[in-house]
């Protein structure tokens, strides 16, 4: 049974259902509430959820092992020690997402919808974010280098022109080439369903050394900014419907579920 246009309801939040509010009388003379089950809002997910579970295995299993070696000499080797980089960069990063997730939440306006730590079928990796739009899909990296993103771009005239992402000094180009695979694989989960839907990526650096006025720039349809500058683009208006918004972001939800 249906709610008609314009009769008045209540959204039971703990149950996640919807109850007119006037329903029709029953022989006793009360009211038999009439329930009607919404259309399933997806879980957005915890931001950086995977990456600390990561850095929690590896730090168990350094100090399992430190323990079963020096089992006197354990916990003062464990606290002269520092980790290793290598399980240091998966807490790093998890904040780093964090950060990008309180951003978004803070700056975005309502009609944007997010997912966070988003599992890619059939593989290990995650997409950190995704956002829904009414200009359309994106694909949010978080990455906490430090130093000033930049754009070099050399060539022209007389020389194909190339385009390379640096960050402090170092050629990152390749973190361009991740987004943009990511991308591809949010388009091909919407294509059958929503071919119109455009999806673009975007590069969310958390600890960059950004300079006071402009600094975010795009290489390659990816865009490199800050977080709140990435919510501010997604504040844009466009032409997807909240309706469309809605459907979309629960059908990315459902291809790329919690990681």
């Amino acid at each position: 049974m249906q709610l008609r246009v314009g009769e008045s309801a209540v959204y039971e939040r703990a149950t996640k259902t919807i109850r007119c509010a006037f329903c029709v009388s029953t022989a006793f003379g009360t009211e038999a509430p009439r329930v009607f089950s919404p259309l399933a809002v997806p879980e957005i997910g915890n931001a950086g959820a995977s990456a600390q579970r990561e850095h929690d295995r590896r730090a168990t299993k350094r100090e399992d092992r430190i323990r079963a070696a020096h089992p006197r000499l354990a916990g003062m080797i464990l606290a002269l020690t520092e980790e290793p980089q290598s399980s240091r960069a998966w807490s790093a990063g998890a904040k780093g997402e964090q950060v990008v997730a309180r951003s978004l939440a803070k700056w975005s306006r309502d009609h944007v919808r997010v997912l966070h730590d988003r599992r890619i079928p059939g593989t290990k990796a995650n997409i950190d974010h995704i956002a829904v739009a009414p200009t359309g899909v994106y694909v949010i990296d978080a990455k906490r280098y430090t130093g000033r993103p930049d754009l070099k771009v050399e060539g022209g005239i007389l020389r194909p022109r190339s385009f390379t992402l640096t960050v402090g000094g170092r050629d990152s180009t390749r973190l361009v080439a991740g987004v943009r695979g990511q991308v591809e694989l949010v388009a091909a989960a919407l294509a059958p369903s929503y071919p119109e839907a455009r999806v673009r990526g975007m590069l969310c650096f958390v600890d960059a050394d950004w300079p006071l006025v402009g600094g975010a720039f795009s290489i390659h349809e990816v865009d490199v900014l800050w977080p709140k500058k990435a919510a501010q683009l997604l504040n844009r208006d466009g032409a997807l419907t909240a309706g469309q918004v809605d459907e979309i972001h629960r059908r990315v939800a459902t291809a790329f579920p919690i990681a």
